[in-house]
């Protein structure tokens, strides 16, 4: 009996390392949080009929990243920052985040998932995204950059990867490296916060009505190398991810961008049989050529 369960274990194919290490993202309080502004965090209930189930977090007041190792045989050394859609109102914390950590394993890459601040709260501007997403993204760039030899992680190959809003966080957090979004508060703050290479998934929210970049999506030379995907049938995010390609061009950025003829909005990495669930092997490739796995 002892032979046969071993047996089984060693037929399970070992991708992920120890039990995720989750790490809060400020030595204290968030940088504008105030006690009561919204209420706890919680799961939102299941919606009827929907299969599989999305697992929507709300009402987050304490950010954090949770770290998703790969074991050392596979560890490349690379690491992935991944923050889930919502619309900023919610996280798609299990499709668009540890699915996607657990993934990410599998390619030999640390996944770190970025649990951000959402919704807005009161007092920000309904037009515009929430500052505090952004405070949260870049602290994680920074806070993972110094915790880069202790999580054996080479510190010149964090990338960052967002679905839908996370996609407009990406964009934003790549665009926003000059300056901080809130006072350091630790000697993290004083490393980069710039992700060395991003990946954007069915990007919303990048562009306006007349289907410009928005003020702060700001592409340059200096923008890090990028991976796009989107469906054609997903009219926002895919005239804003051509339109952010097209900036890419214009700047000499290294691009890749895969428009998918269907699959709408929000699939994450739900399984199925359709062209656009071949996303994360075209990632994977752009990642390999562009050698960000080289051990």
């Amino acid at each position: 009996m002892r032979a046969f369960v071993l047996s089984l274990l060693l037929a399970v194919p070992a991708t992920a390392a120890d039990k995720p290490l989750e790490v809060p993202l400020w030595p204290g309080v968030a940088p504008g949080e105030k006690a009561g502004a919204i209420p706890d965090e919680a799961y939102q209930p299941d919606k009827a009929g929907e299969k599989p189930p999305v697992k929507r977090l709300a009402n987050v007041s304490k950010p954090t990243i949770t770290v998703f190792k790969p074991t050392k045989e596979l560890d490349t050394g690379a690491a992935v920052i991944v923050a889930p859609g919502g619309g900023y109102n919610i996280l798609a914390y299990e499709h668009e985040g540890s699915m996607v950590c657990d993934w990410l394993n599998t390619m030999g890459v640390t996944g770190v998932l970025l649990k951000y601040r959402v919704p807005r709260r009161p007092d920000q501007p309904k037009d515009q995204p929430p500052v505090s997403a952004l405070q949260d993204a870049q602290r994680a760039v920074g806070v993972v950059r110094s915790k880069a030899k202790e999580w054996g992680i080479d510190d010149k190959r964090i990338g960052m990867l967002g679905f839908s809003a996370g996609g407009h966080l990406t964009a934003w957090t790549f665009g926003s490296t000059e300056k901080r979004a809130y006072e350091p508060v630790d000697d993290a703050d004083k490393l980069s916060c710039r992700p060395d290479f991003a990946v954007l998934i069915y990007a919303g929210g990048l562009t306006d009505k007349e289907q410009k970049l928005k003020p702060e999506i700001r592409v340059s030379k200096d923008t890090p190398p990028c991976f796009l995907a989107v469906s054609y049938d997903d009219d926002g995010p895919f005239a804003a991810s051509v339109e952010l390609t097209k900036a890419l061009k214009a700047n000499k950025v290294s691009a890749e961008l895969h428009v998918f003829s269907s699959g709408g909005h929000g699939y994450g990495m739900k399984a199925s049989d359709k062209p656009y669930a071949a996303w994360p092997k075209r990632c994977g490739e752009w990642m390999t050529e562009q050698g960000y796995l080289k051990k």
